[in-house]
Formats: C-alpha cells, sequence, structure tokens
C-alpha cells in the first residue's frame, strides 16, 4: 500500500464536515468533479468506500467515520504542533461517544464511564434523548454505544448486539419516620401512597402486574419517565417510591431514605448497546472487557 495522500485526506475531511461535495469544492476552491475524483482515489487506496447516498446528501460508512476520526486526529495533530511551537502546547485525546436513555439512572451511567473517568487521554460525549434516536445514531455510526435499562429489539438482519451490564433489585423506599413496622408488602399498598415510574418503563409494567394478581390498586401521588425526578419526589413526598437501590444509593447511605422491602419478582436490566463493527471504537474494550452478549429476552442479542 502507497503512502498516505494527505491532500487527498484533507478533500475527504473537508467533504465529511460540509456534508456536501458542492460547500467543500466551494470552500477549497475546486471544482466538484474535481474533488470527487480525489475522494474516490482515496477510497481505491484505503479498500472501502467512505461515503454513501442519503437522499441528496452523503453519509458517512462505518469505513468513512472511522477515517474522519483519524483524519480529524491528523489535522489537529498539526494545529497542536503550530501551538506547540508557538508557545501553546495542546494534547490529543480519543474520543468515546455515548448515547443514554434520557430516563436512565445517573449512577449507572457513572460507574459503567468510571473506568475512562478523568482520564488525559480520553474525551468523552454522552448524549440524552428516547432509544429510538439513540439508535438511528448507534446506526448511523455517530455515536459508540448505547446505555438502556432494555434490550434492542432485533432481527435476523440486525447489527446491533446488546450487553447485559447488570440485574439490579427493584424495592419501596422512603423517608424512616413513614413506618412505625415492617412493610408488608403488597397488603399496606392498599393505604399508602406511591410514586411510580412511568408506564414506558418496564420495572412498571412489572409491578402493575404484581398488584393485579393481588387485587390491589394502589393510590398513585405521582408517574414520573425520569428517575432523577423520582429520586427528588421521594426525598421530598411523605410516600414510598418504586425504584432501583442505585437511583438511590446515596440517600440510603447517609439515611435520608431507606429500603422497606424489596421485590422479588421486579428486577431492572441494564445494557449496554452495540452495533457490530470491522472497526469498534478501540476504548470500548475498557467498559466492556467481560461482557457477553445476551442470549434471552426480545431477540437474541
Amino acid at each position: 500500500m502507497r503512502d498516505l495522500n494527505f491532500n487527498h485526506l484533507r478533500y475527504f475531511w473537508a467533504v465529511a464536515h460540509q456534508g456536501s461535495l458542492t460547500r467543500a469544492a466551494q470552500l477549497m476552491n475546486l471544482s466538484q468533479s474535481a474533488l470527487s475524483v480525489q475522494i474516490q482515489k482515496l477510497e481505491h487506496q484505503m479498500g472501502h468506500p467512505l461515503f454513501e447516498r442519503a437522499g441528496r446528501k452523503l453519509a458517512l460508512t462505518e469505513a468513512g467515520r472511522i477515517a474522519l476520526d483519524y483524519a480529524d486526529t491528523v489535522f489537529k495533530a498539526g494545529e497542536e504542533l503550530m501551538s506547540t511551537l508557538r508557545g501553546r502546547p495542546a494534547s490529543s485525546r480519543q474520543v468515546l461517544r455515548v448515547g443514554a436513555l434520557t430516563t436512565l439512572s445517573r449512577n449507572f451511567q457513572i460507574e459503567f464511564l468510571r473506568p475512562l473517568v478523568g482520564r488525559d487521554d480520553v474525551e468523552l460525549i454522552v448524549r440524552s434523548g428516547p432509544i429510538r434516536d439513540l439508535l438511528a445514531q448507534l446506526e448511523a455510526h455517530a455515536i459508540d454505544v448505547v446505555l438502556a435499562n432494555s434490550a434492542a429489539p432485533r432481527d435476523a438482519r440486525s447489527s446491533l448486539r446488546n450487553h447485559l451490564l447488570n440485574e439490579q433489585p427493584v424495592s419501596l423506599v422512603g423517608h424512616p419516620w413513614t413506618r412505625k413496622r415492617k412493610f408488608r408488602f403488597p397488603d399496606d399498598l392498599r393505604t399508602e401512597p406511591i410514586l411510580l415510574p412511568s408506564l414506558d418503563s418496564e420495572i412498571r409494567v412489572a409491578f402493575d402486574r404484581v398488584m393485579e394478581l393481588a387485587g390491589i390498586r394502589p393510590t398513585i401521588l405521582a408517574e414520573v419517565d425520569d428517575m432523577a425526578m423520582l429520586r427528588l419526589l421521594a426525598r421530598e413526598c411523605q410516600a414510598v417510591a418504586l425504584a432501583p437501590p442505585i437511583v438511590v444509593r446515596d440517600e440510603l447511605e447517609t439515611g435520608a431514605l431507606v429500603e422497606h422491602c424489596r421485590l422479588p419478582e421486579v428486577n431492572e436490566s441494564f445494557y449496554a448497546i452495540i452495533q457490530k463493527r470491522r472497526f469498534p471504537n478501540r476504548l470500548l474494550a475498557d467498559l466492556l472487557p467481560a461482557a457477553r452478549p445476551t442470549a434471552t429476552g426480545p431477540a437474541s442479542r
């Protein structure tokens, strides 16, 4: 393989960031046809297509996303060289792009990312959103991993892989002074008000099933789809709250909240969802060293 032509790489870099041959050609004072030829030469040299058509726009392929990461590093290194020689040194860093379900426990996210937090050579980009948007970004190679509390649906053509990271028990928690005797589950929920996750939550679905079997319709003070908000309400309200202990870990440690009981039939699962790629982000090895795709649930994961 010949040495990389950095002129071709810069042309690719410009098109990738502009998202358009037209804009990149104008920026670099070239014709579109000439710029297209240079991109084709780079693709031929690398042995992989770097772009694919998405309507009228150009979208990066997986190889294109990898090439762009390296191109960013190369041209950033050039800027750093000039900065160093001018007495303003800078450092290069690896980047990991993480998508996290909006409602996911912040404590769980921190625990997952802890091996990389604070590393001088790593830049973490964390984006929150609904699962559909995050999976679309994952498939478009815009993020490297999605953190969620449910597995991504798969079929025979899917390239998604679900890694089961942990399963947490789910408890009823509340203020220590709200109970003068041991909590009797589920009978005390006939009179005890409760704070619950929204109906979109899998643990809420499991809880409702238990209540239905017990013939109990609890008094619901609030339904929230954000575990951080559920945690705040649990601290403020004289009511029990349905939550995994990791969500209220700090409050349990300080005694601000206590665990009244655990629900034996209800658990919350935490997943790291990745896409099968020829060029996976190497930082994922620090976060998923022993994780194996699960084989049960909505589909073979």
